[in-house]
């Protein structure tokens, strides 16, 4: 992802002390991979499988990630 793109979503985000980014990041790849949380391992350097899903449901929540995802697709 790139800085400009990231520089459009990180202020939809709420703050978090984990790194925001590498979260989202794998969570869209999971997510356009349309595979199982548990197939990113840990060491491939996104976070944990439950942090990952625990943030994409905050962010849901939040209505962050209808945001983040209209900022995407434009």
């Amino acid at each position: 992802m790139d800085d400009d793109l990231w520089a459009l979503i990180e202020p939809l985000l709420p703050p978090r002390p984990v790194l925001d980014r590498l979260c989202l990041q794998g969570v869209l790849l999971v997510l356009h991979n349309d595979m199982a949380w548990q197939f990113l391992l840990l060491e491939a350097g996104f976070g944990s499988r439950q942090t990952r899903w625990r943030r994409l449901d905050r962010w849901q929540k939040a209505g962050a990630f209808d945001q983040l995802h209209q900022v995407l697709l434009t």
